[in-house]
């Protein structure tokens, strides 16, 4: 197979989503909205991509598609060796909930339960036994939120609320991480611990994250960023190297190579 913009020298690492000819029409009313109009994309692991595009351009249909909330109208999708559009409801759901994460603008916490009962919550869907308890207290150390473990989500900030969510959702160790306009809501402070968050997490557990985003400040820690027009991948740009990272106080524990 030829490499597509993108591919090259990524073809020794595993192969996470490939999609082919991918479309979705929506029905409005009487009419058909067509928001992705043949994609072809392929994203390895440990990548940290944005996709990003004006509004209506298909970014957050594609990660719906990828995240397998919904399945393509044609074409084919391939998410962690699950063809897509093969999978009952049931089987996507499963998917979901085993082998991807989600980080969502509004951050949904629930509103009712603690920072580390939201994050507890996702291990005991898996059917986590009794050690998913101290698996919540570990994530959120590792995060540098142990301070907040025992608050709910409205004695937190809007930053300290999409950390969590952010702990929440890679709470599990999926392969795969989608977030949706992480940092539409958050300040340019933090907005940047939530990148190096992220990047960290990437580093540590060799987590892919995929973005769609409007935000210059996640563009700028992409190491690859694909560009959506009309439902359509207009450009696909890998980044060379990798861009300038800090681990950012309370987070991690410094490592070789990395900043402090």
């Amino acid at each position: 197979m030829t490499a597509t913009g993108g591919d090259m020298g990524r073809a020794s690492t595993a192969l996470v989503v490939l999609a082919r000819a991918l479309t979705k029409t929506f029905a409005v009313g009487t009419q058909e909205v067509r928001a992705l109009r043949g994609v072809d994309l392929e994203v390895h692991d440990a990548e940290f991509t944005a996709l990003v595009g004006p509004s209506g351009s298909g970014k957050t249909t594609l990660l719906n598609l990828i995240g397998a909330l919904d399945a393509p109208t044609s074409g084919s999708l391939t998410v962690l060796g699950q063809p897509i559009a093969d999978l009952s409801r049931s089987a996507r759901a499963d998917l979901r909930l085993r082998s991807i994460g989600f980080v969502f603008q509004a951050y949904n916490l629930v509103p009712v339960l603690t920072a580390l009962e939201n994050v507890e919550f996702v291990l005991e869907m898996q059917g986590m036994g009794g050690e998913r308890r101290q698996r919540a207290i570990d994530v959120l150390e590792e995060l540098g939120l142990r301070e907040l473990a025992h608050r709910r989500p409205n004695e937190l900030s809007g930053g300290q609320q999409q950390r969590v969510a952010v702990a929440r959702a890679v709470a599990a160790r999926p392969r795969l991480v989608l977030a949706d306009e992480p940092t539409a809501n958050l300040d340019g402070e933090n907005a940047e611990i939530l990148m190096h968050m992220m990047r960290d997490m990437r580093d540590r557990h060799g987590m892919t994250f995929i973005f769609s985003t409007h935000d210059a400040r996640v563009v700028a820690h992409a190491t690859r960023v694909v560009t959506l027009v009309d439902g359509r991948v207009a450009k696909d740009e890998p980044r060379a190297g990798e861009p300038p990272h800090a681990i950012v106080p309370g987070i991690g524990t410094p490592r070789a190579g990395h900043a402090v």
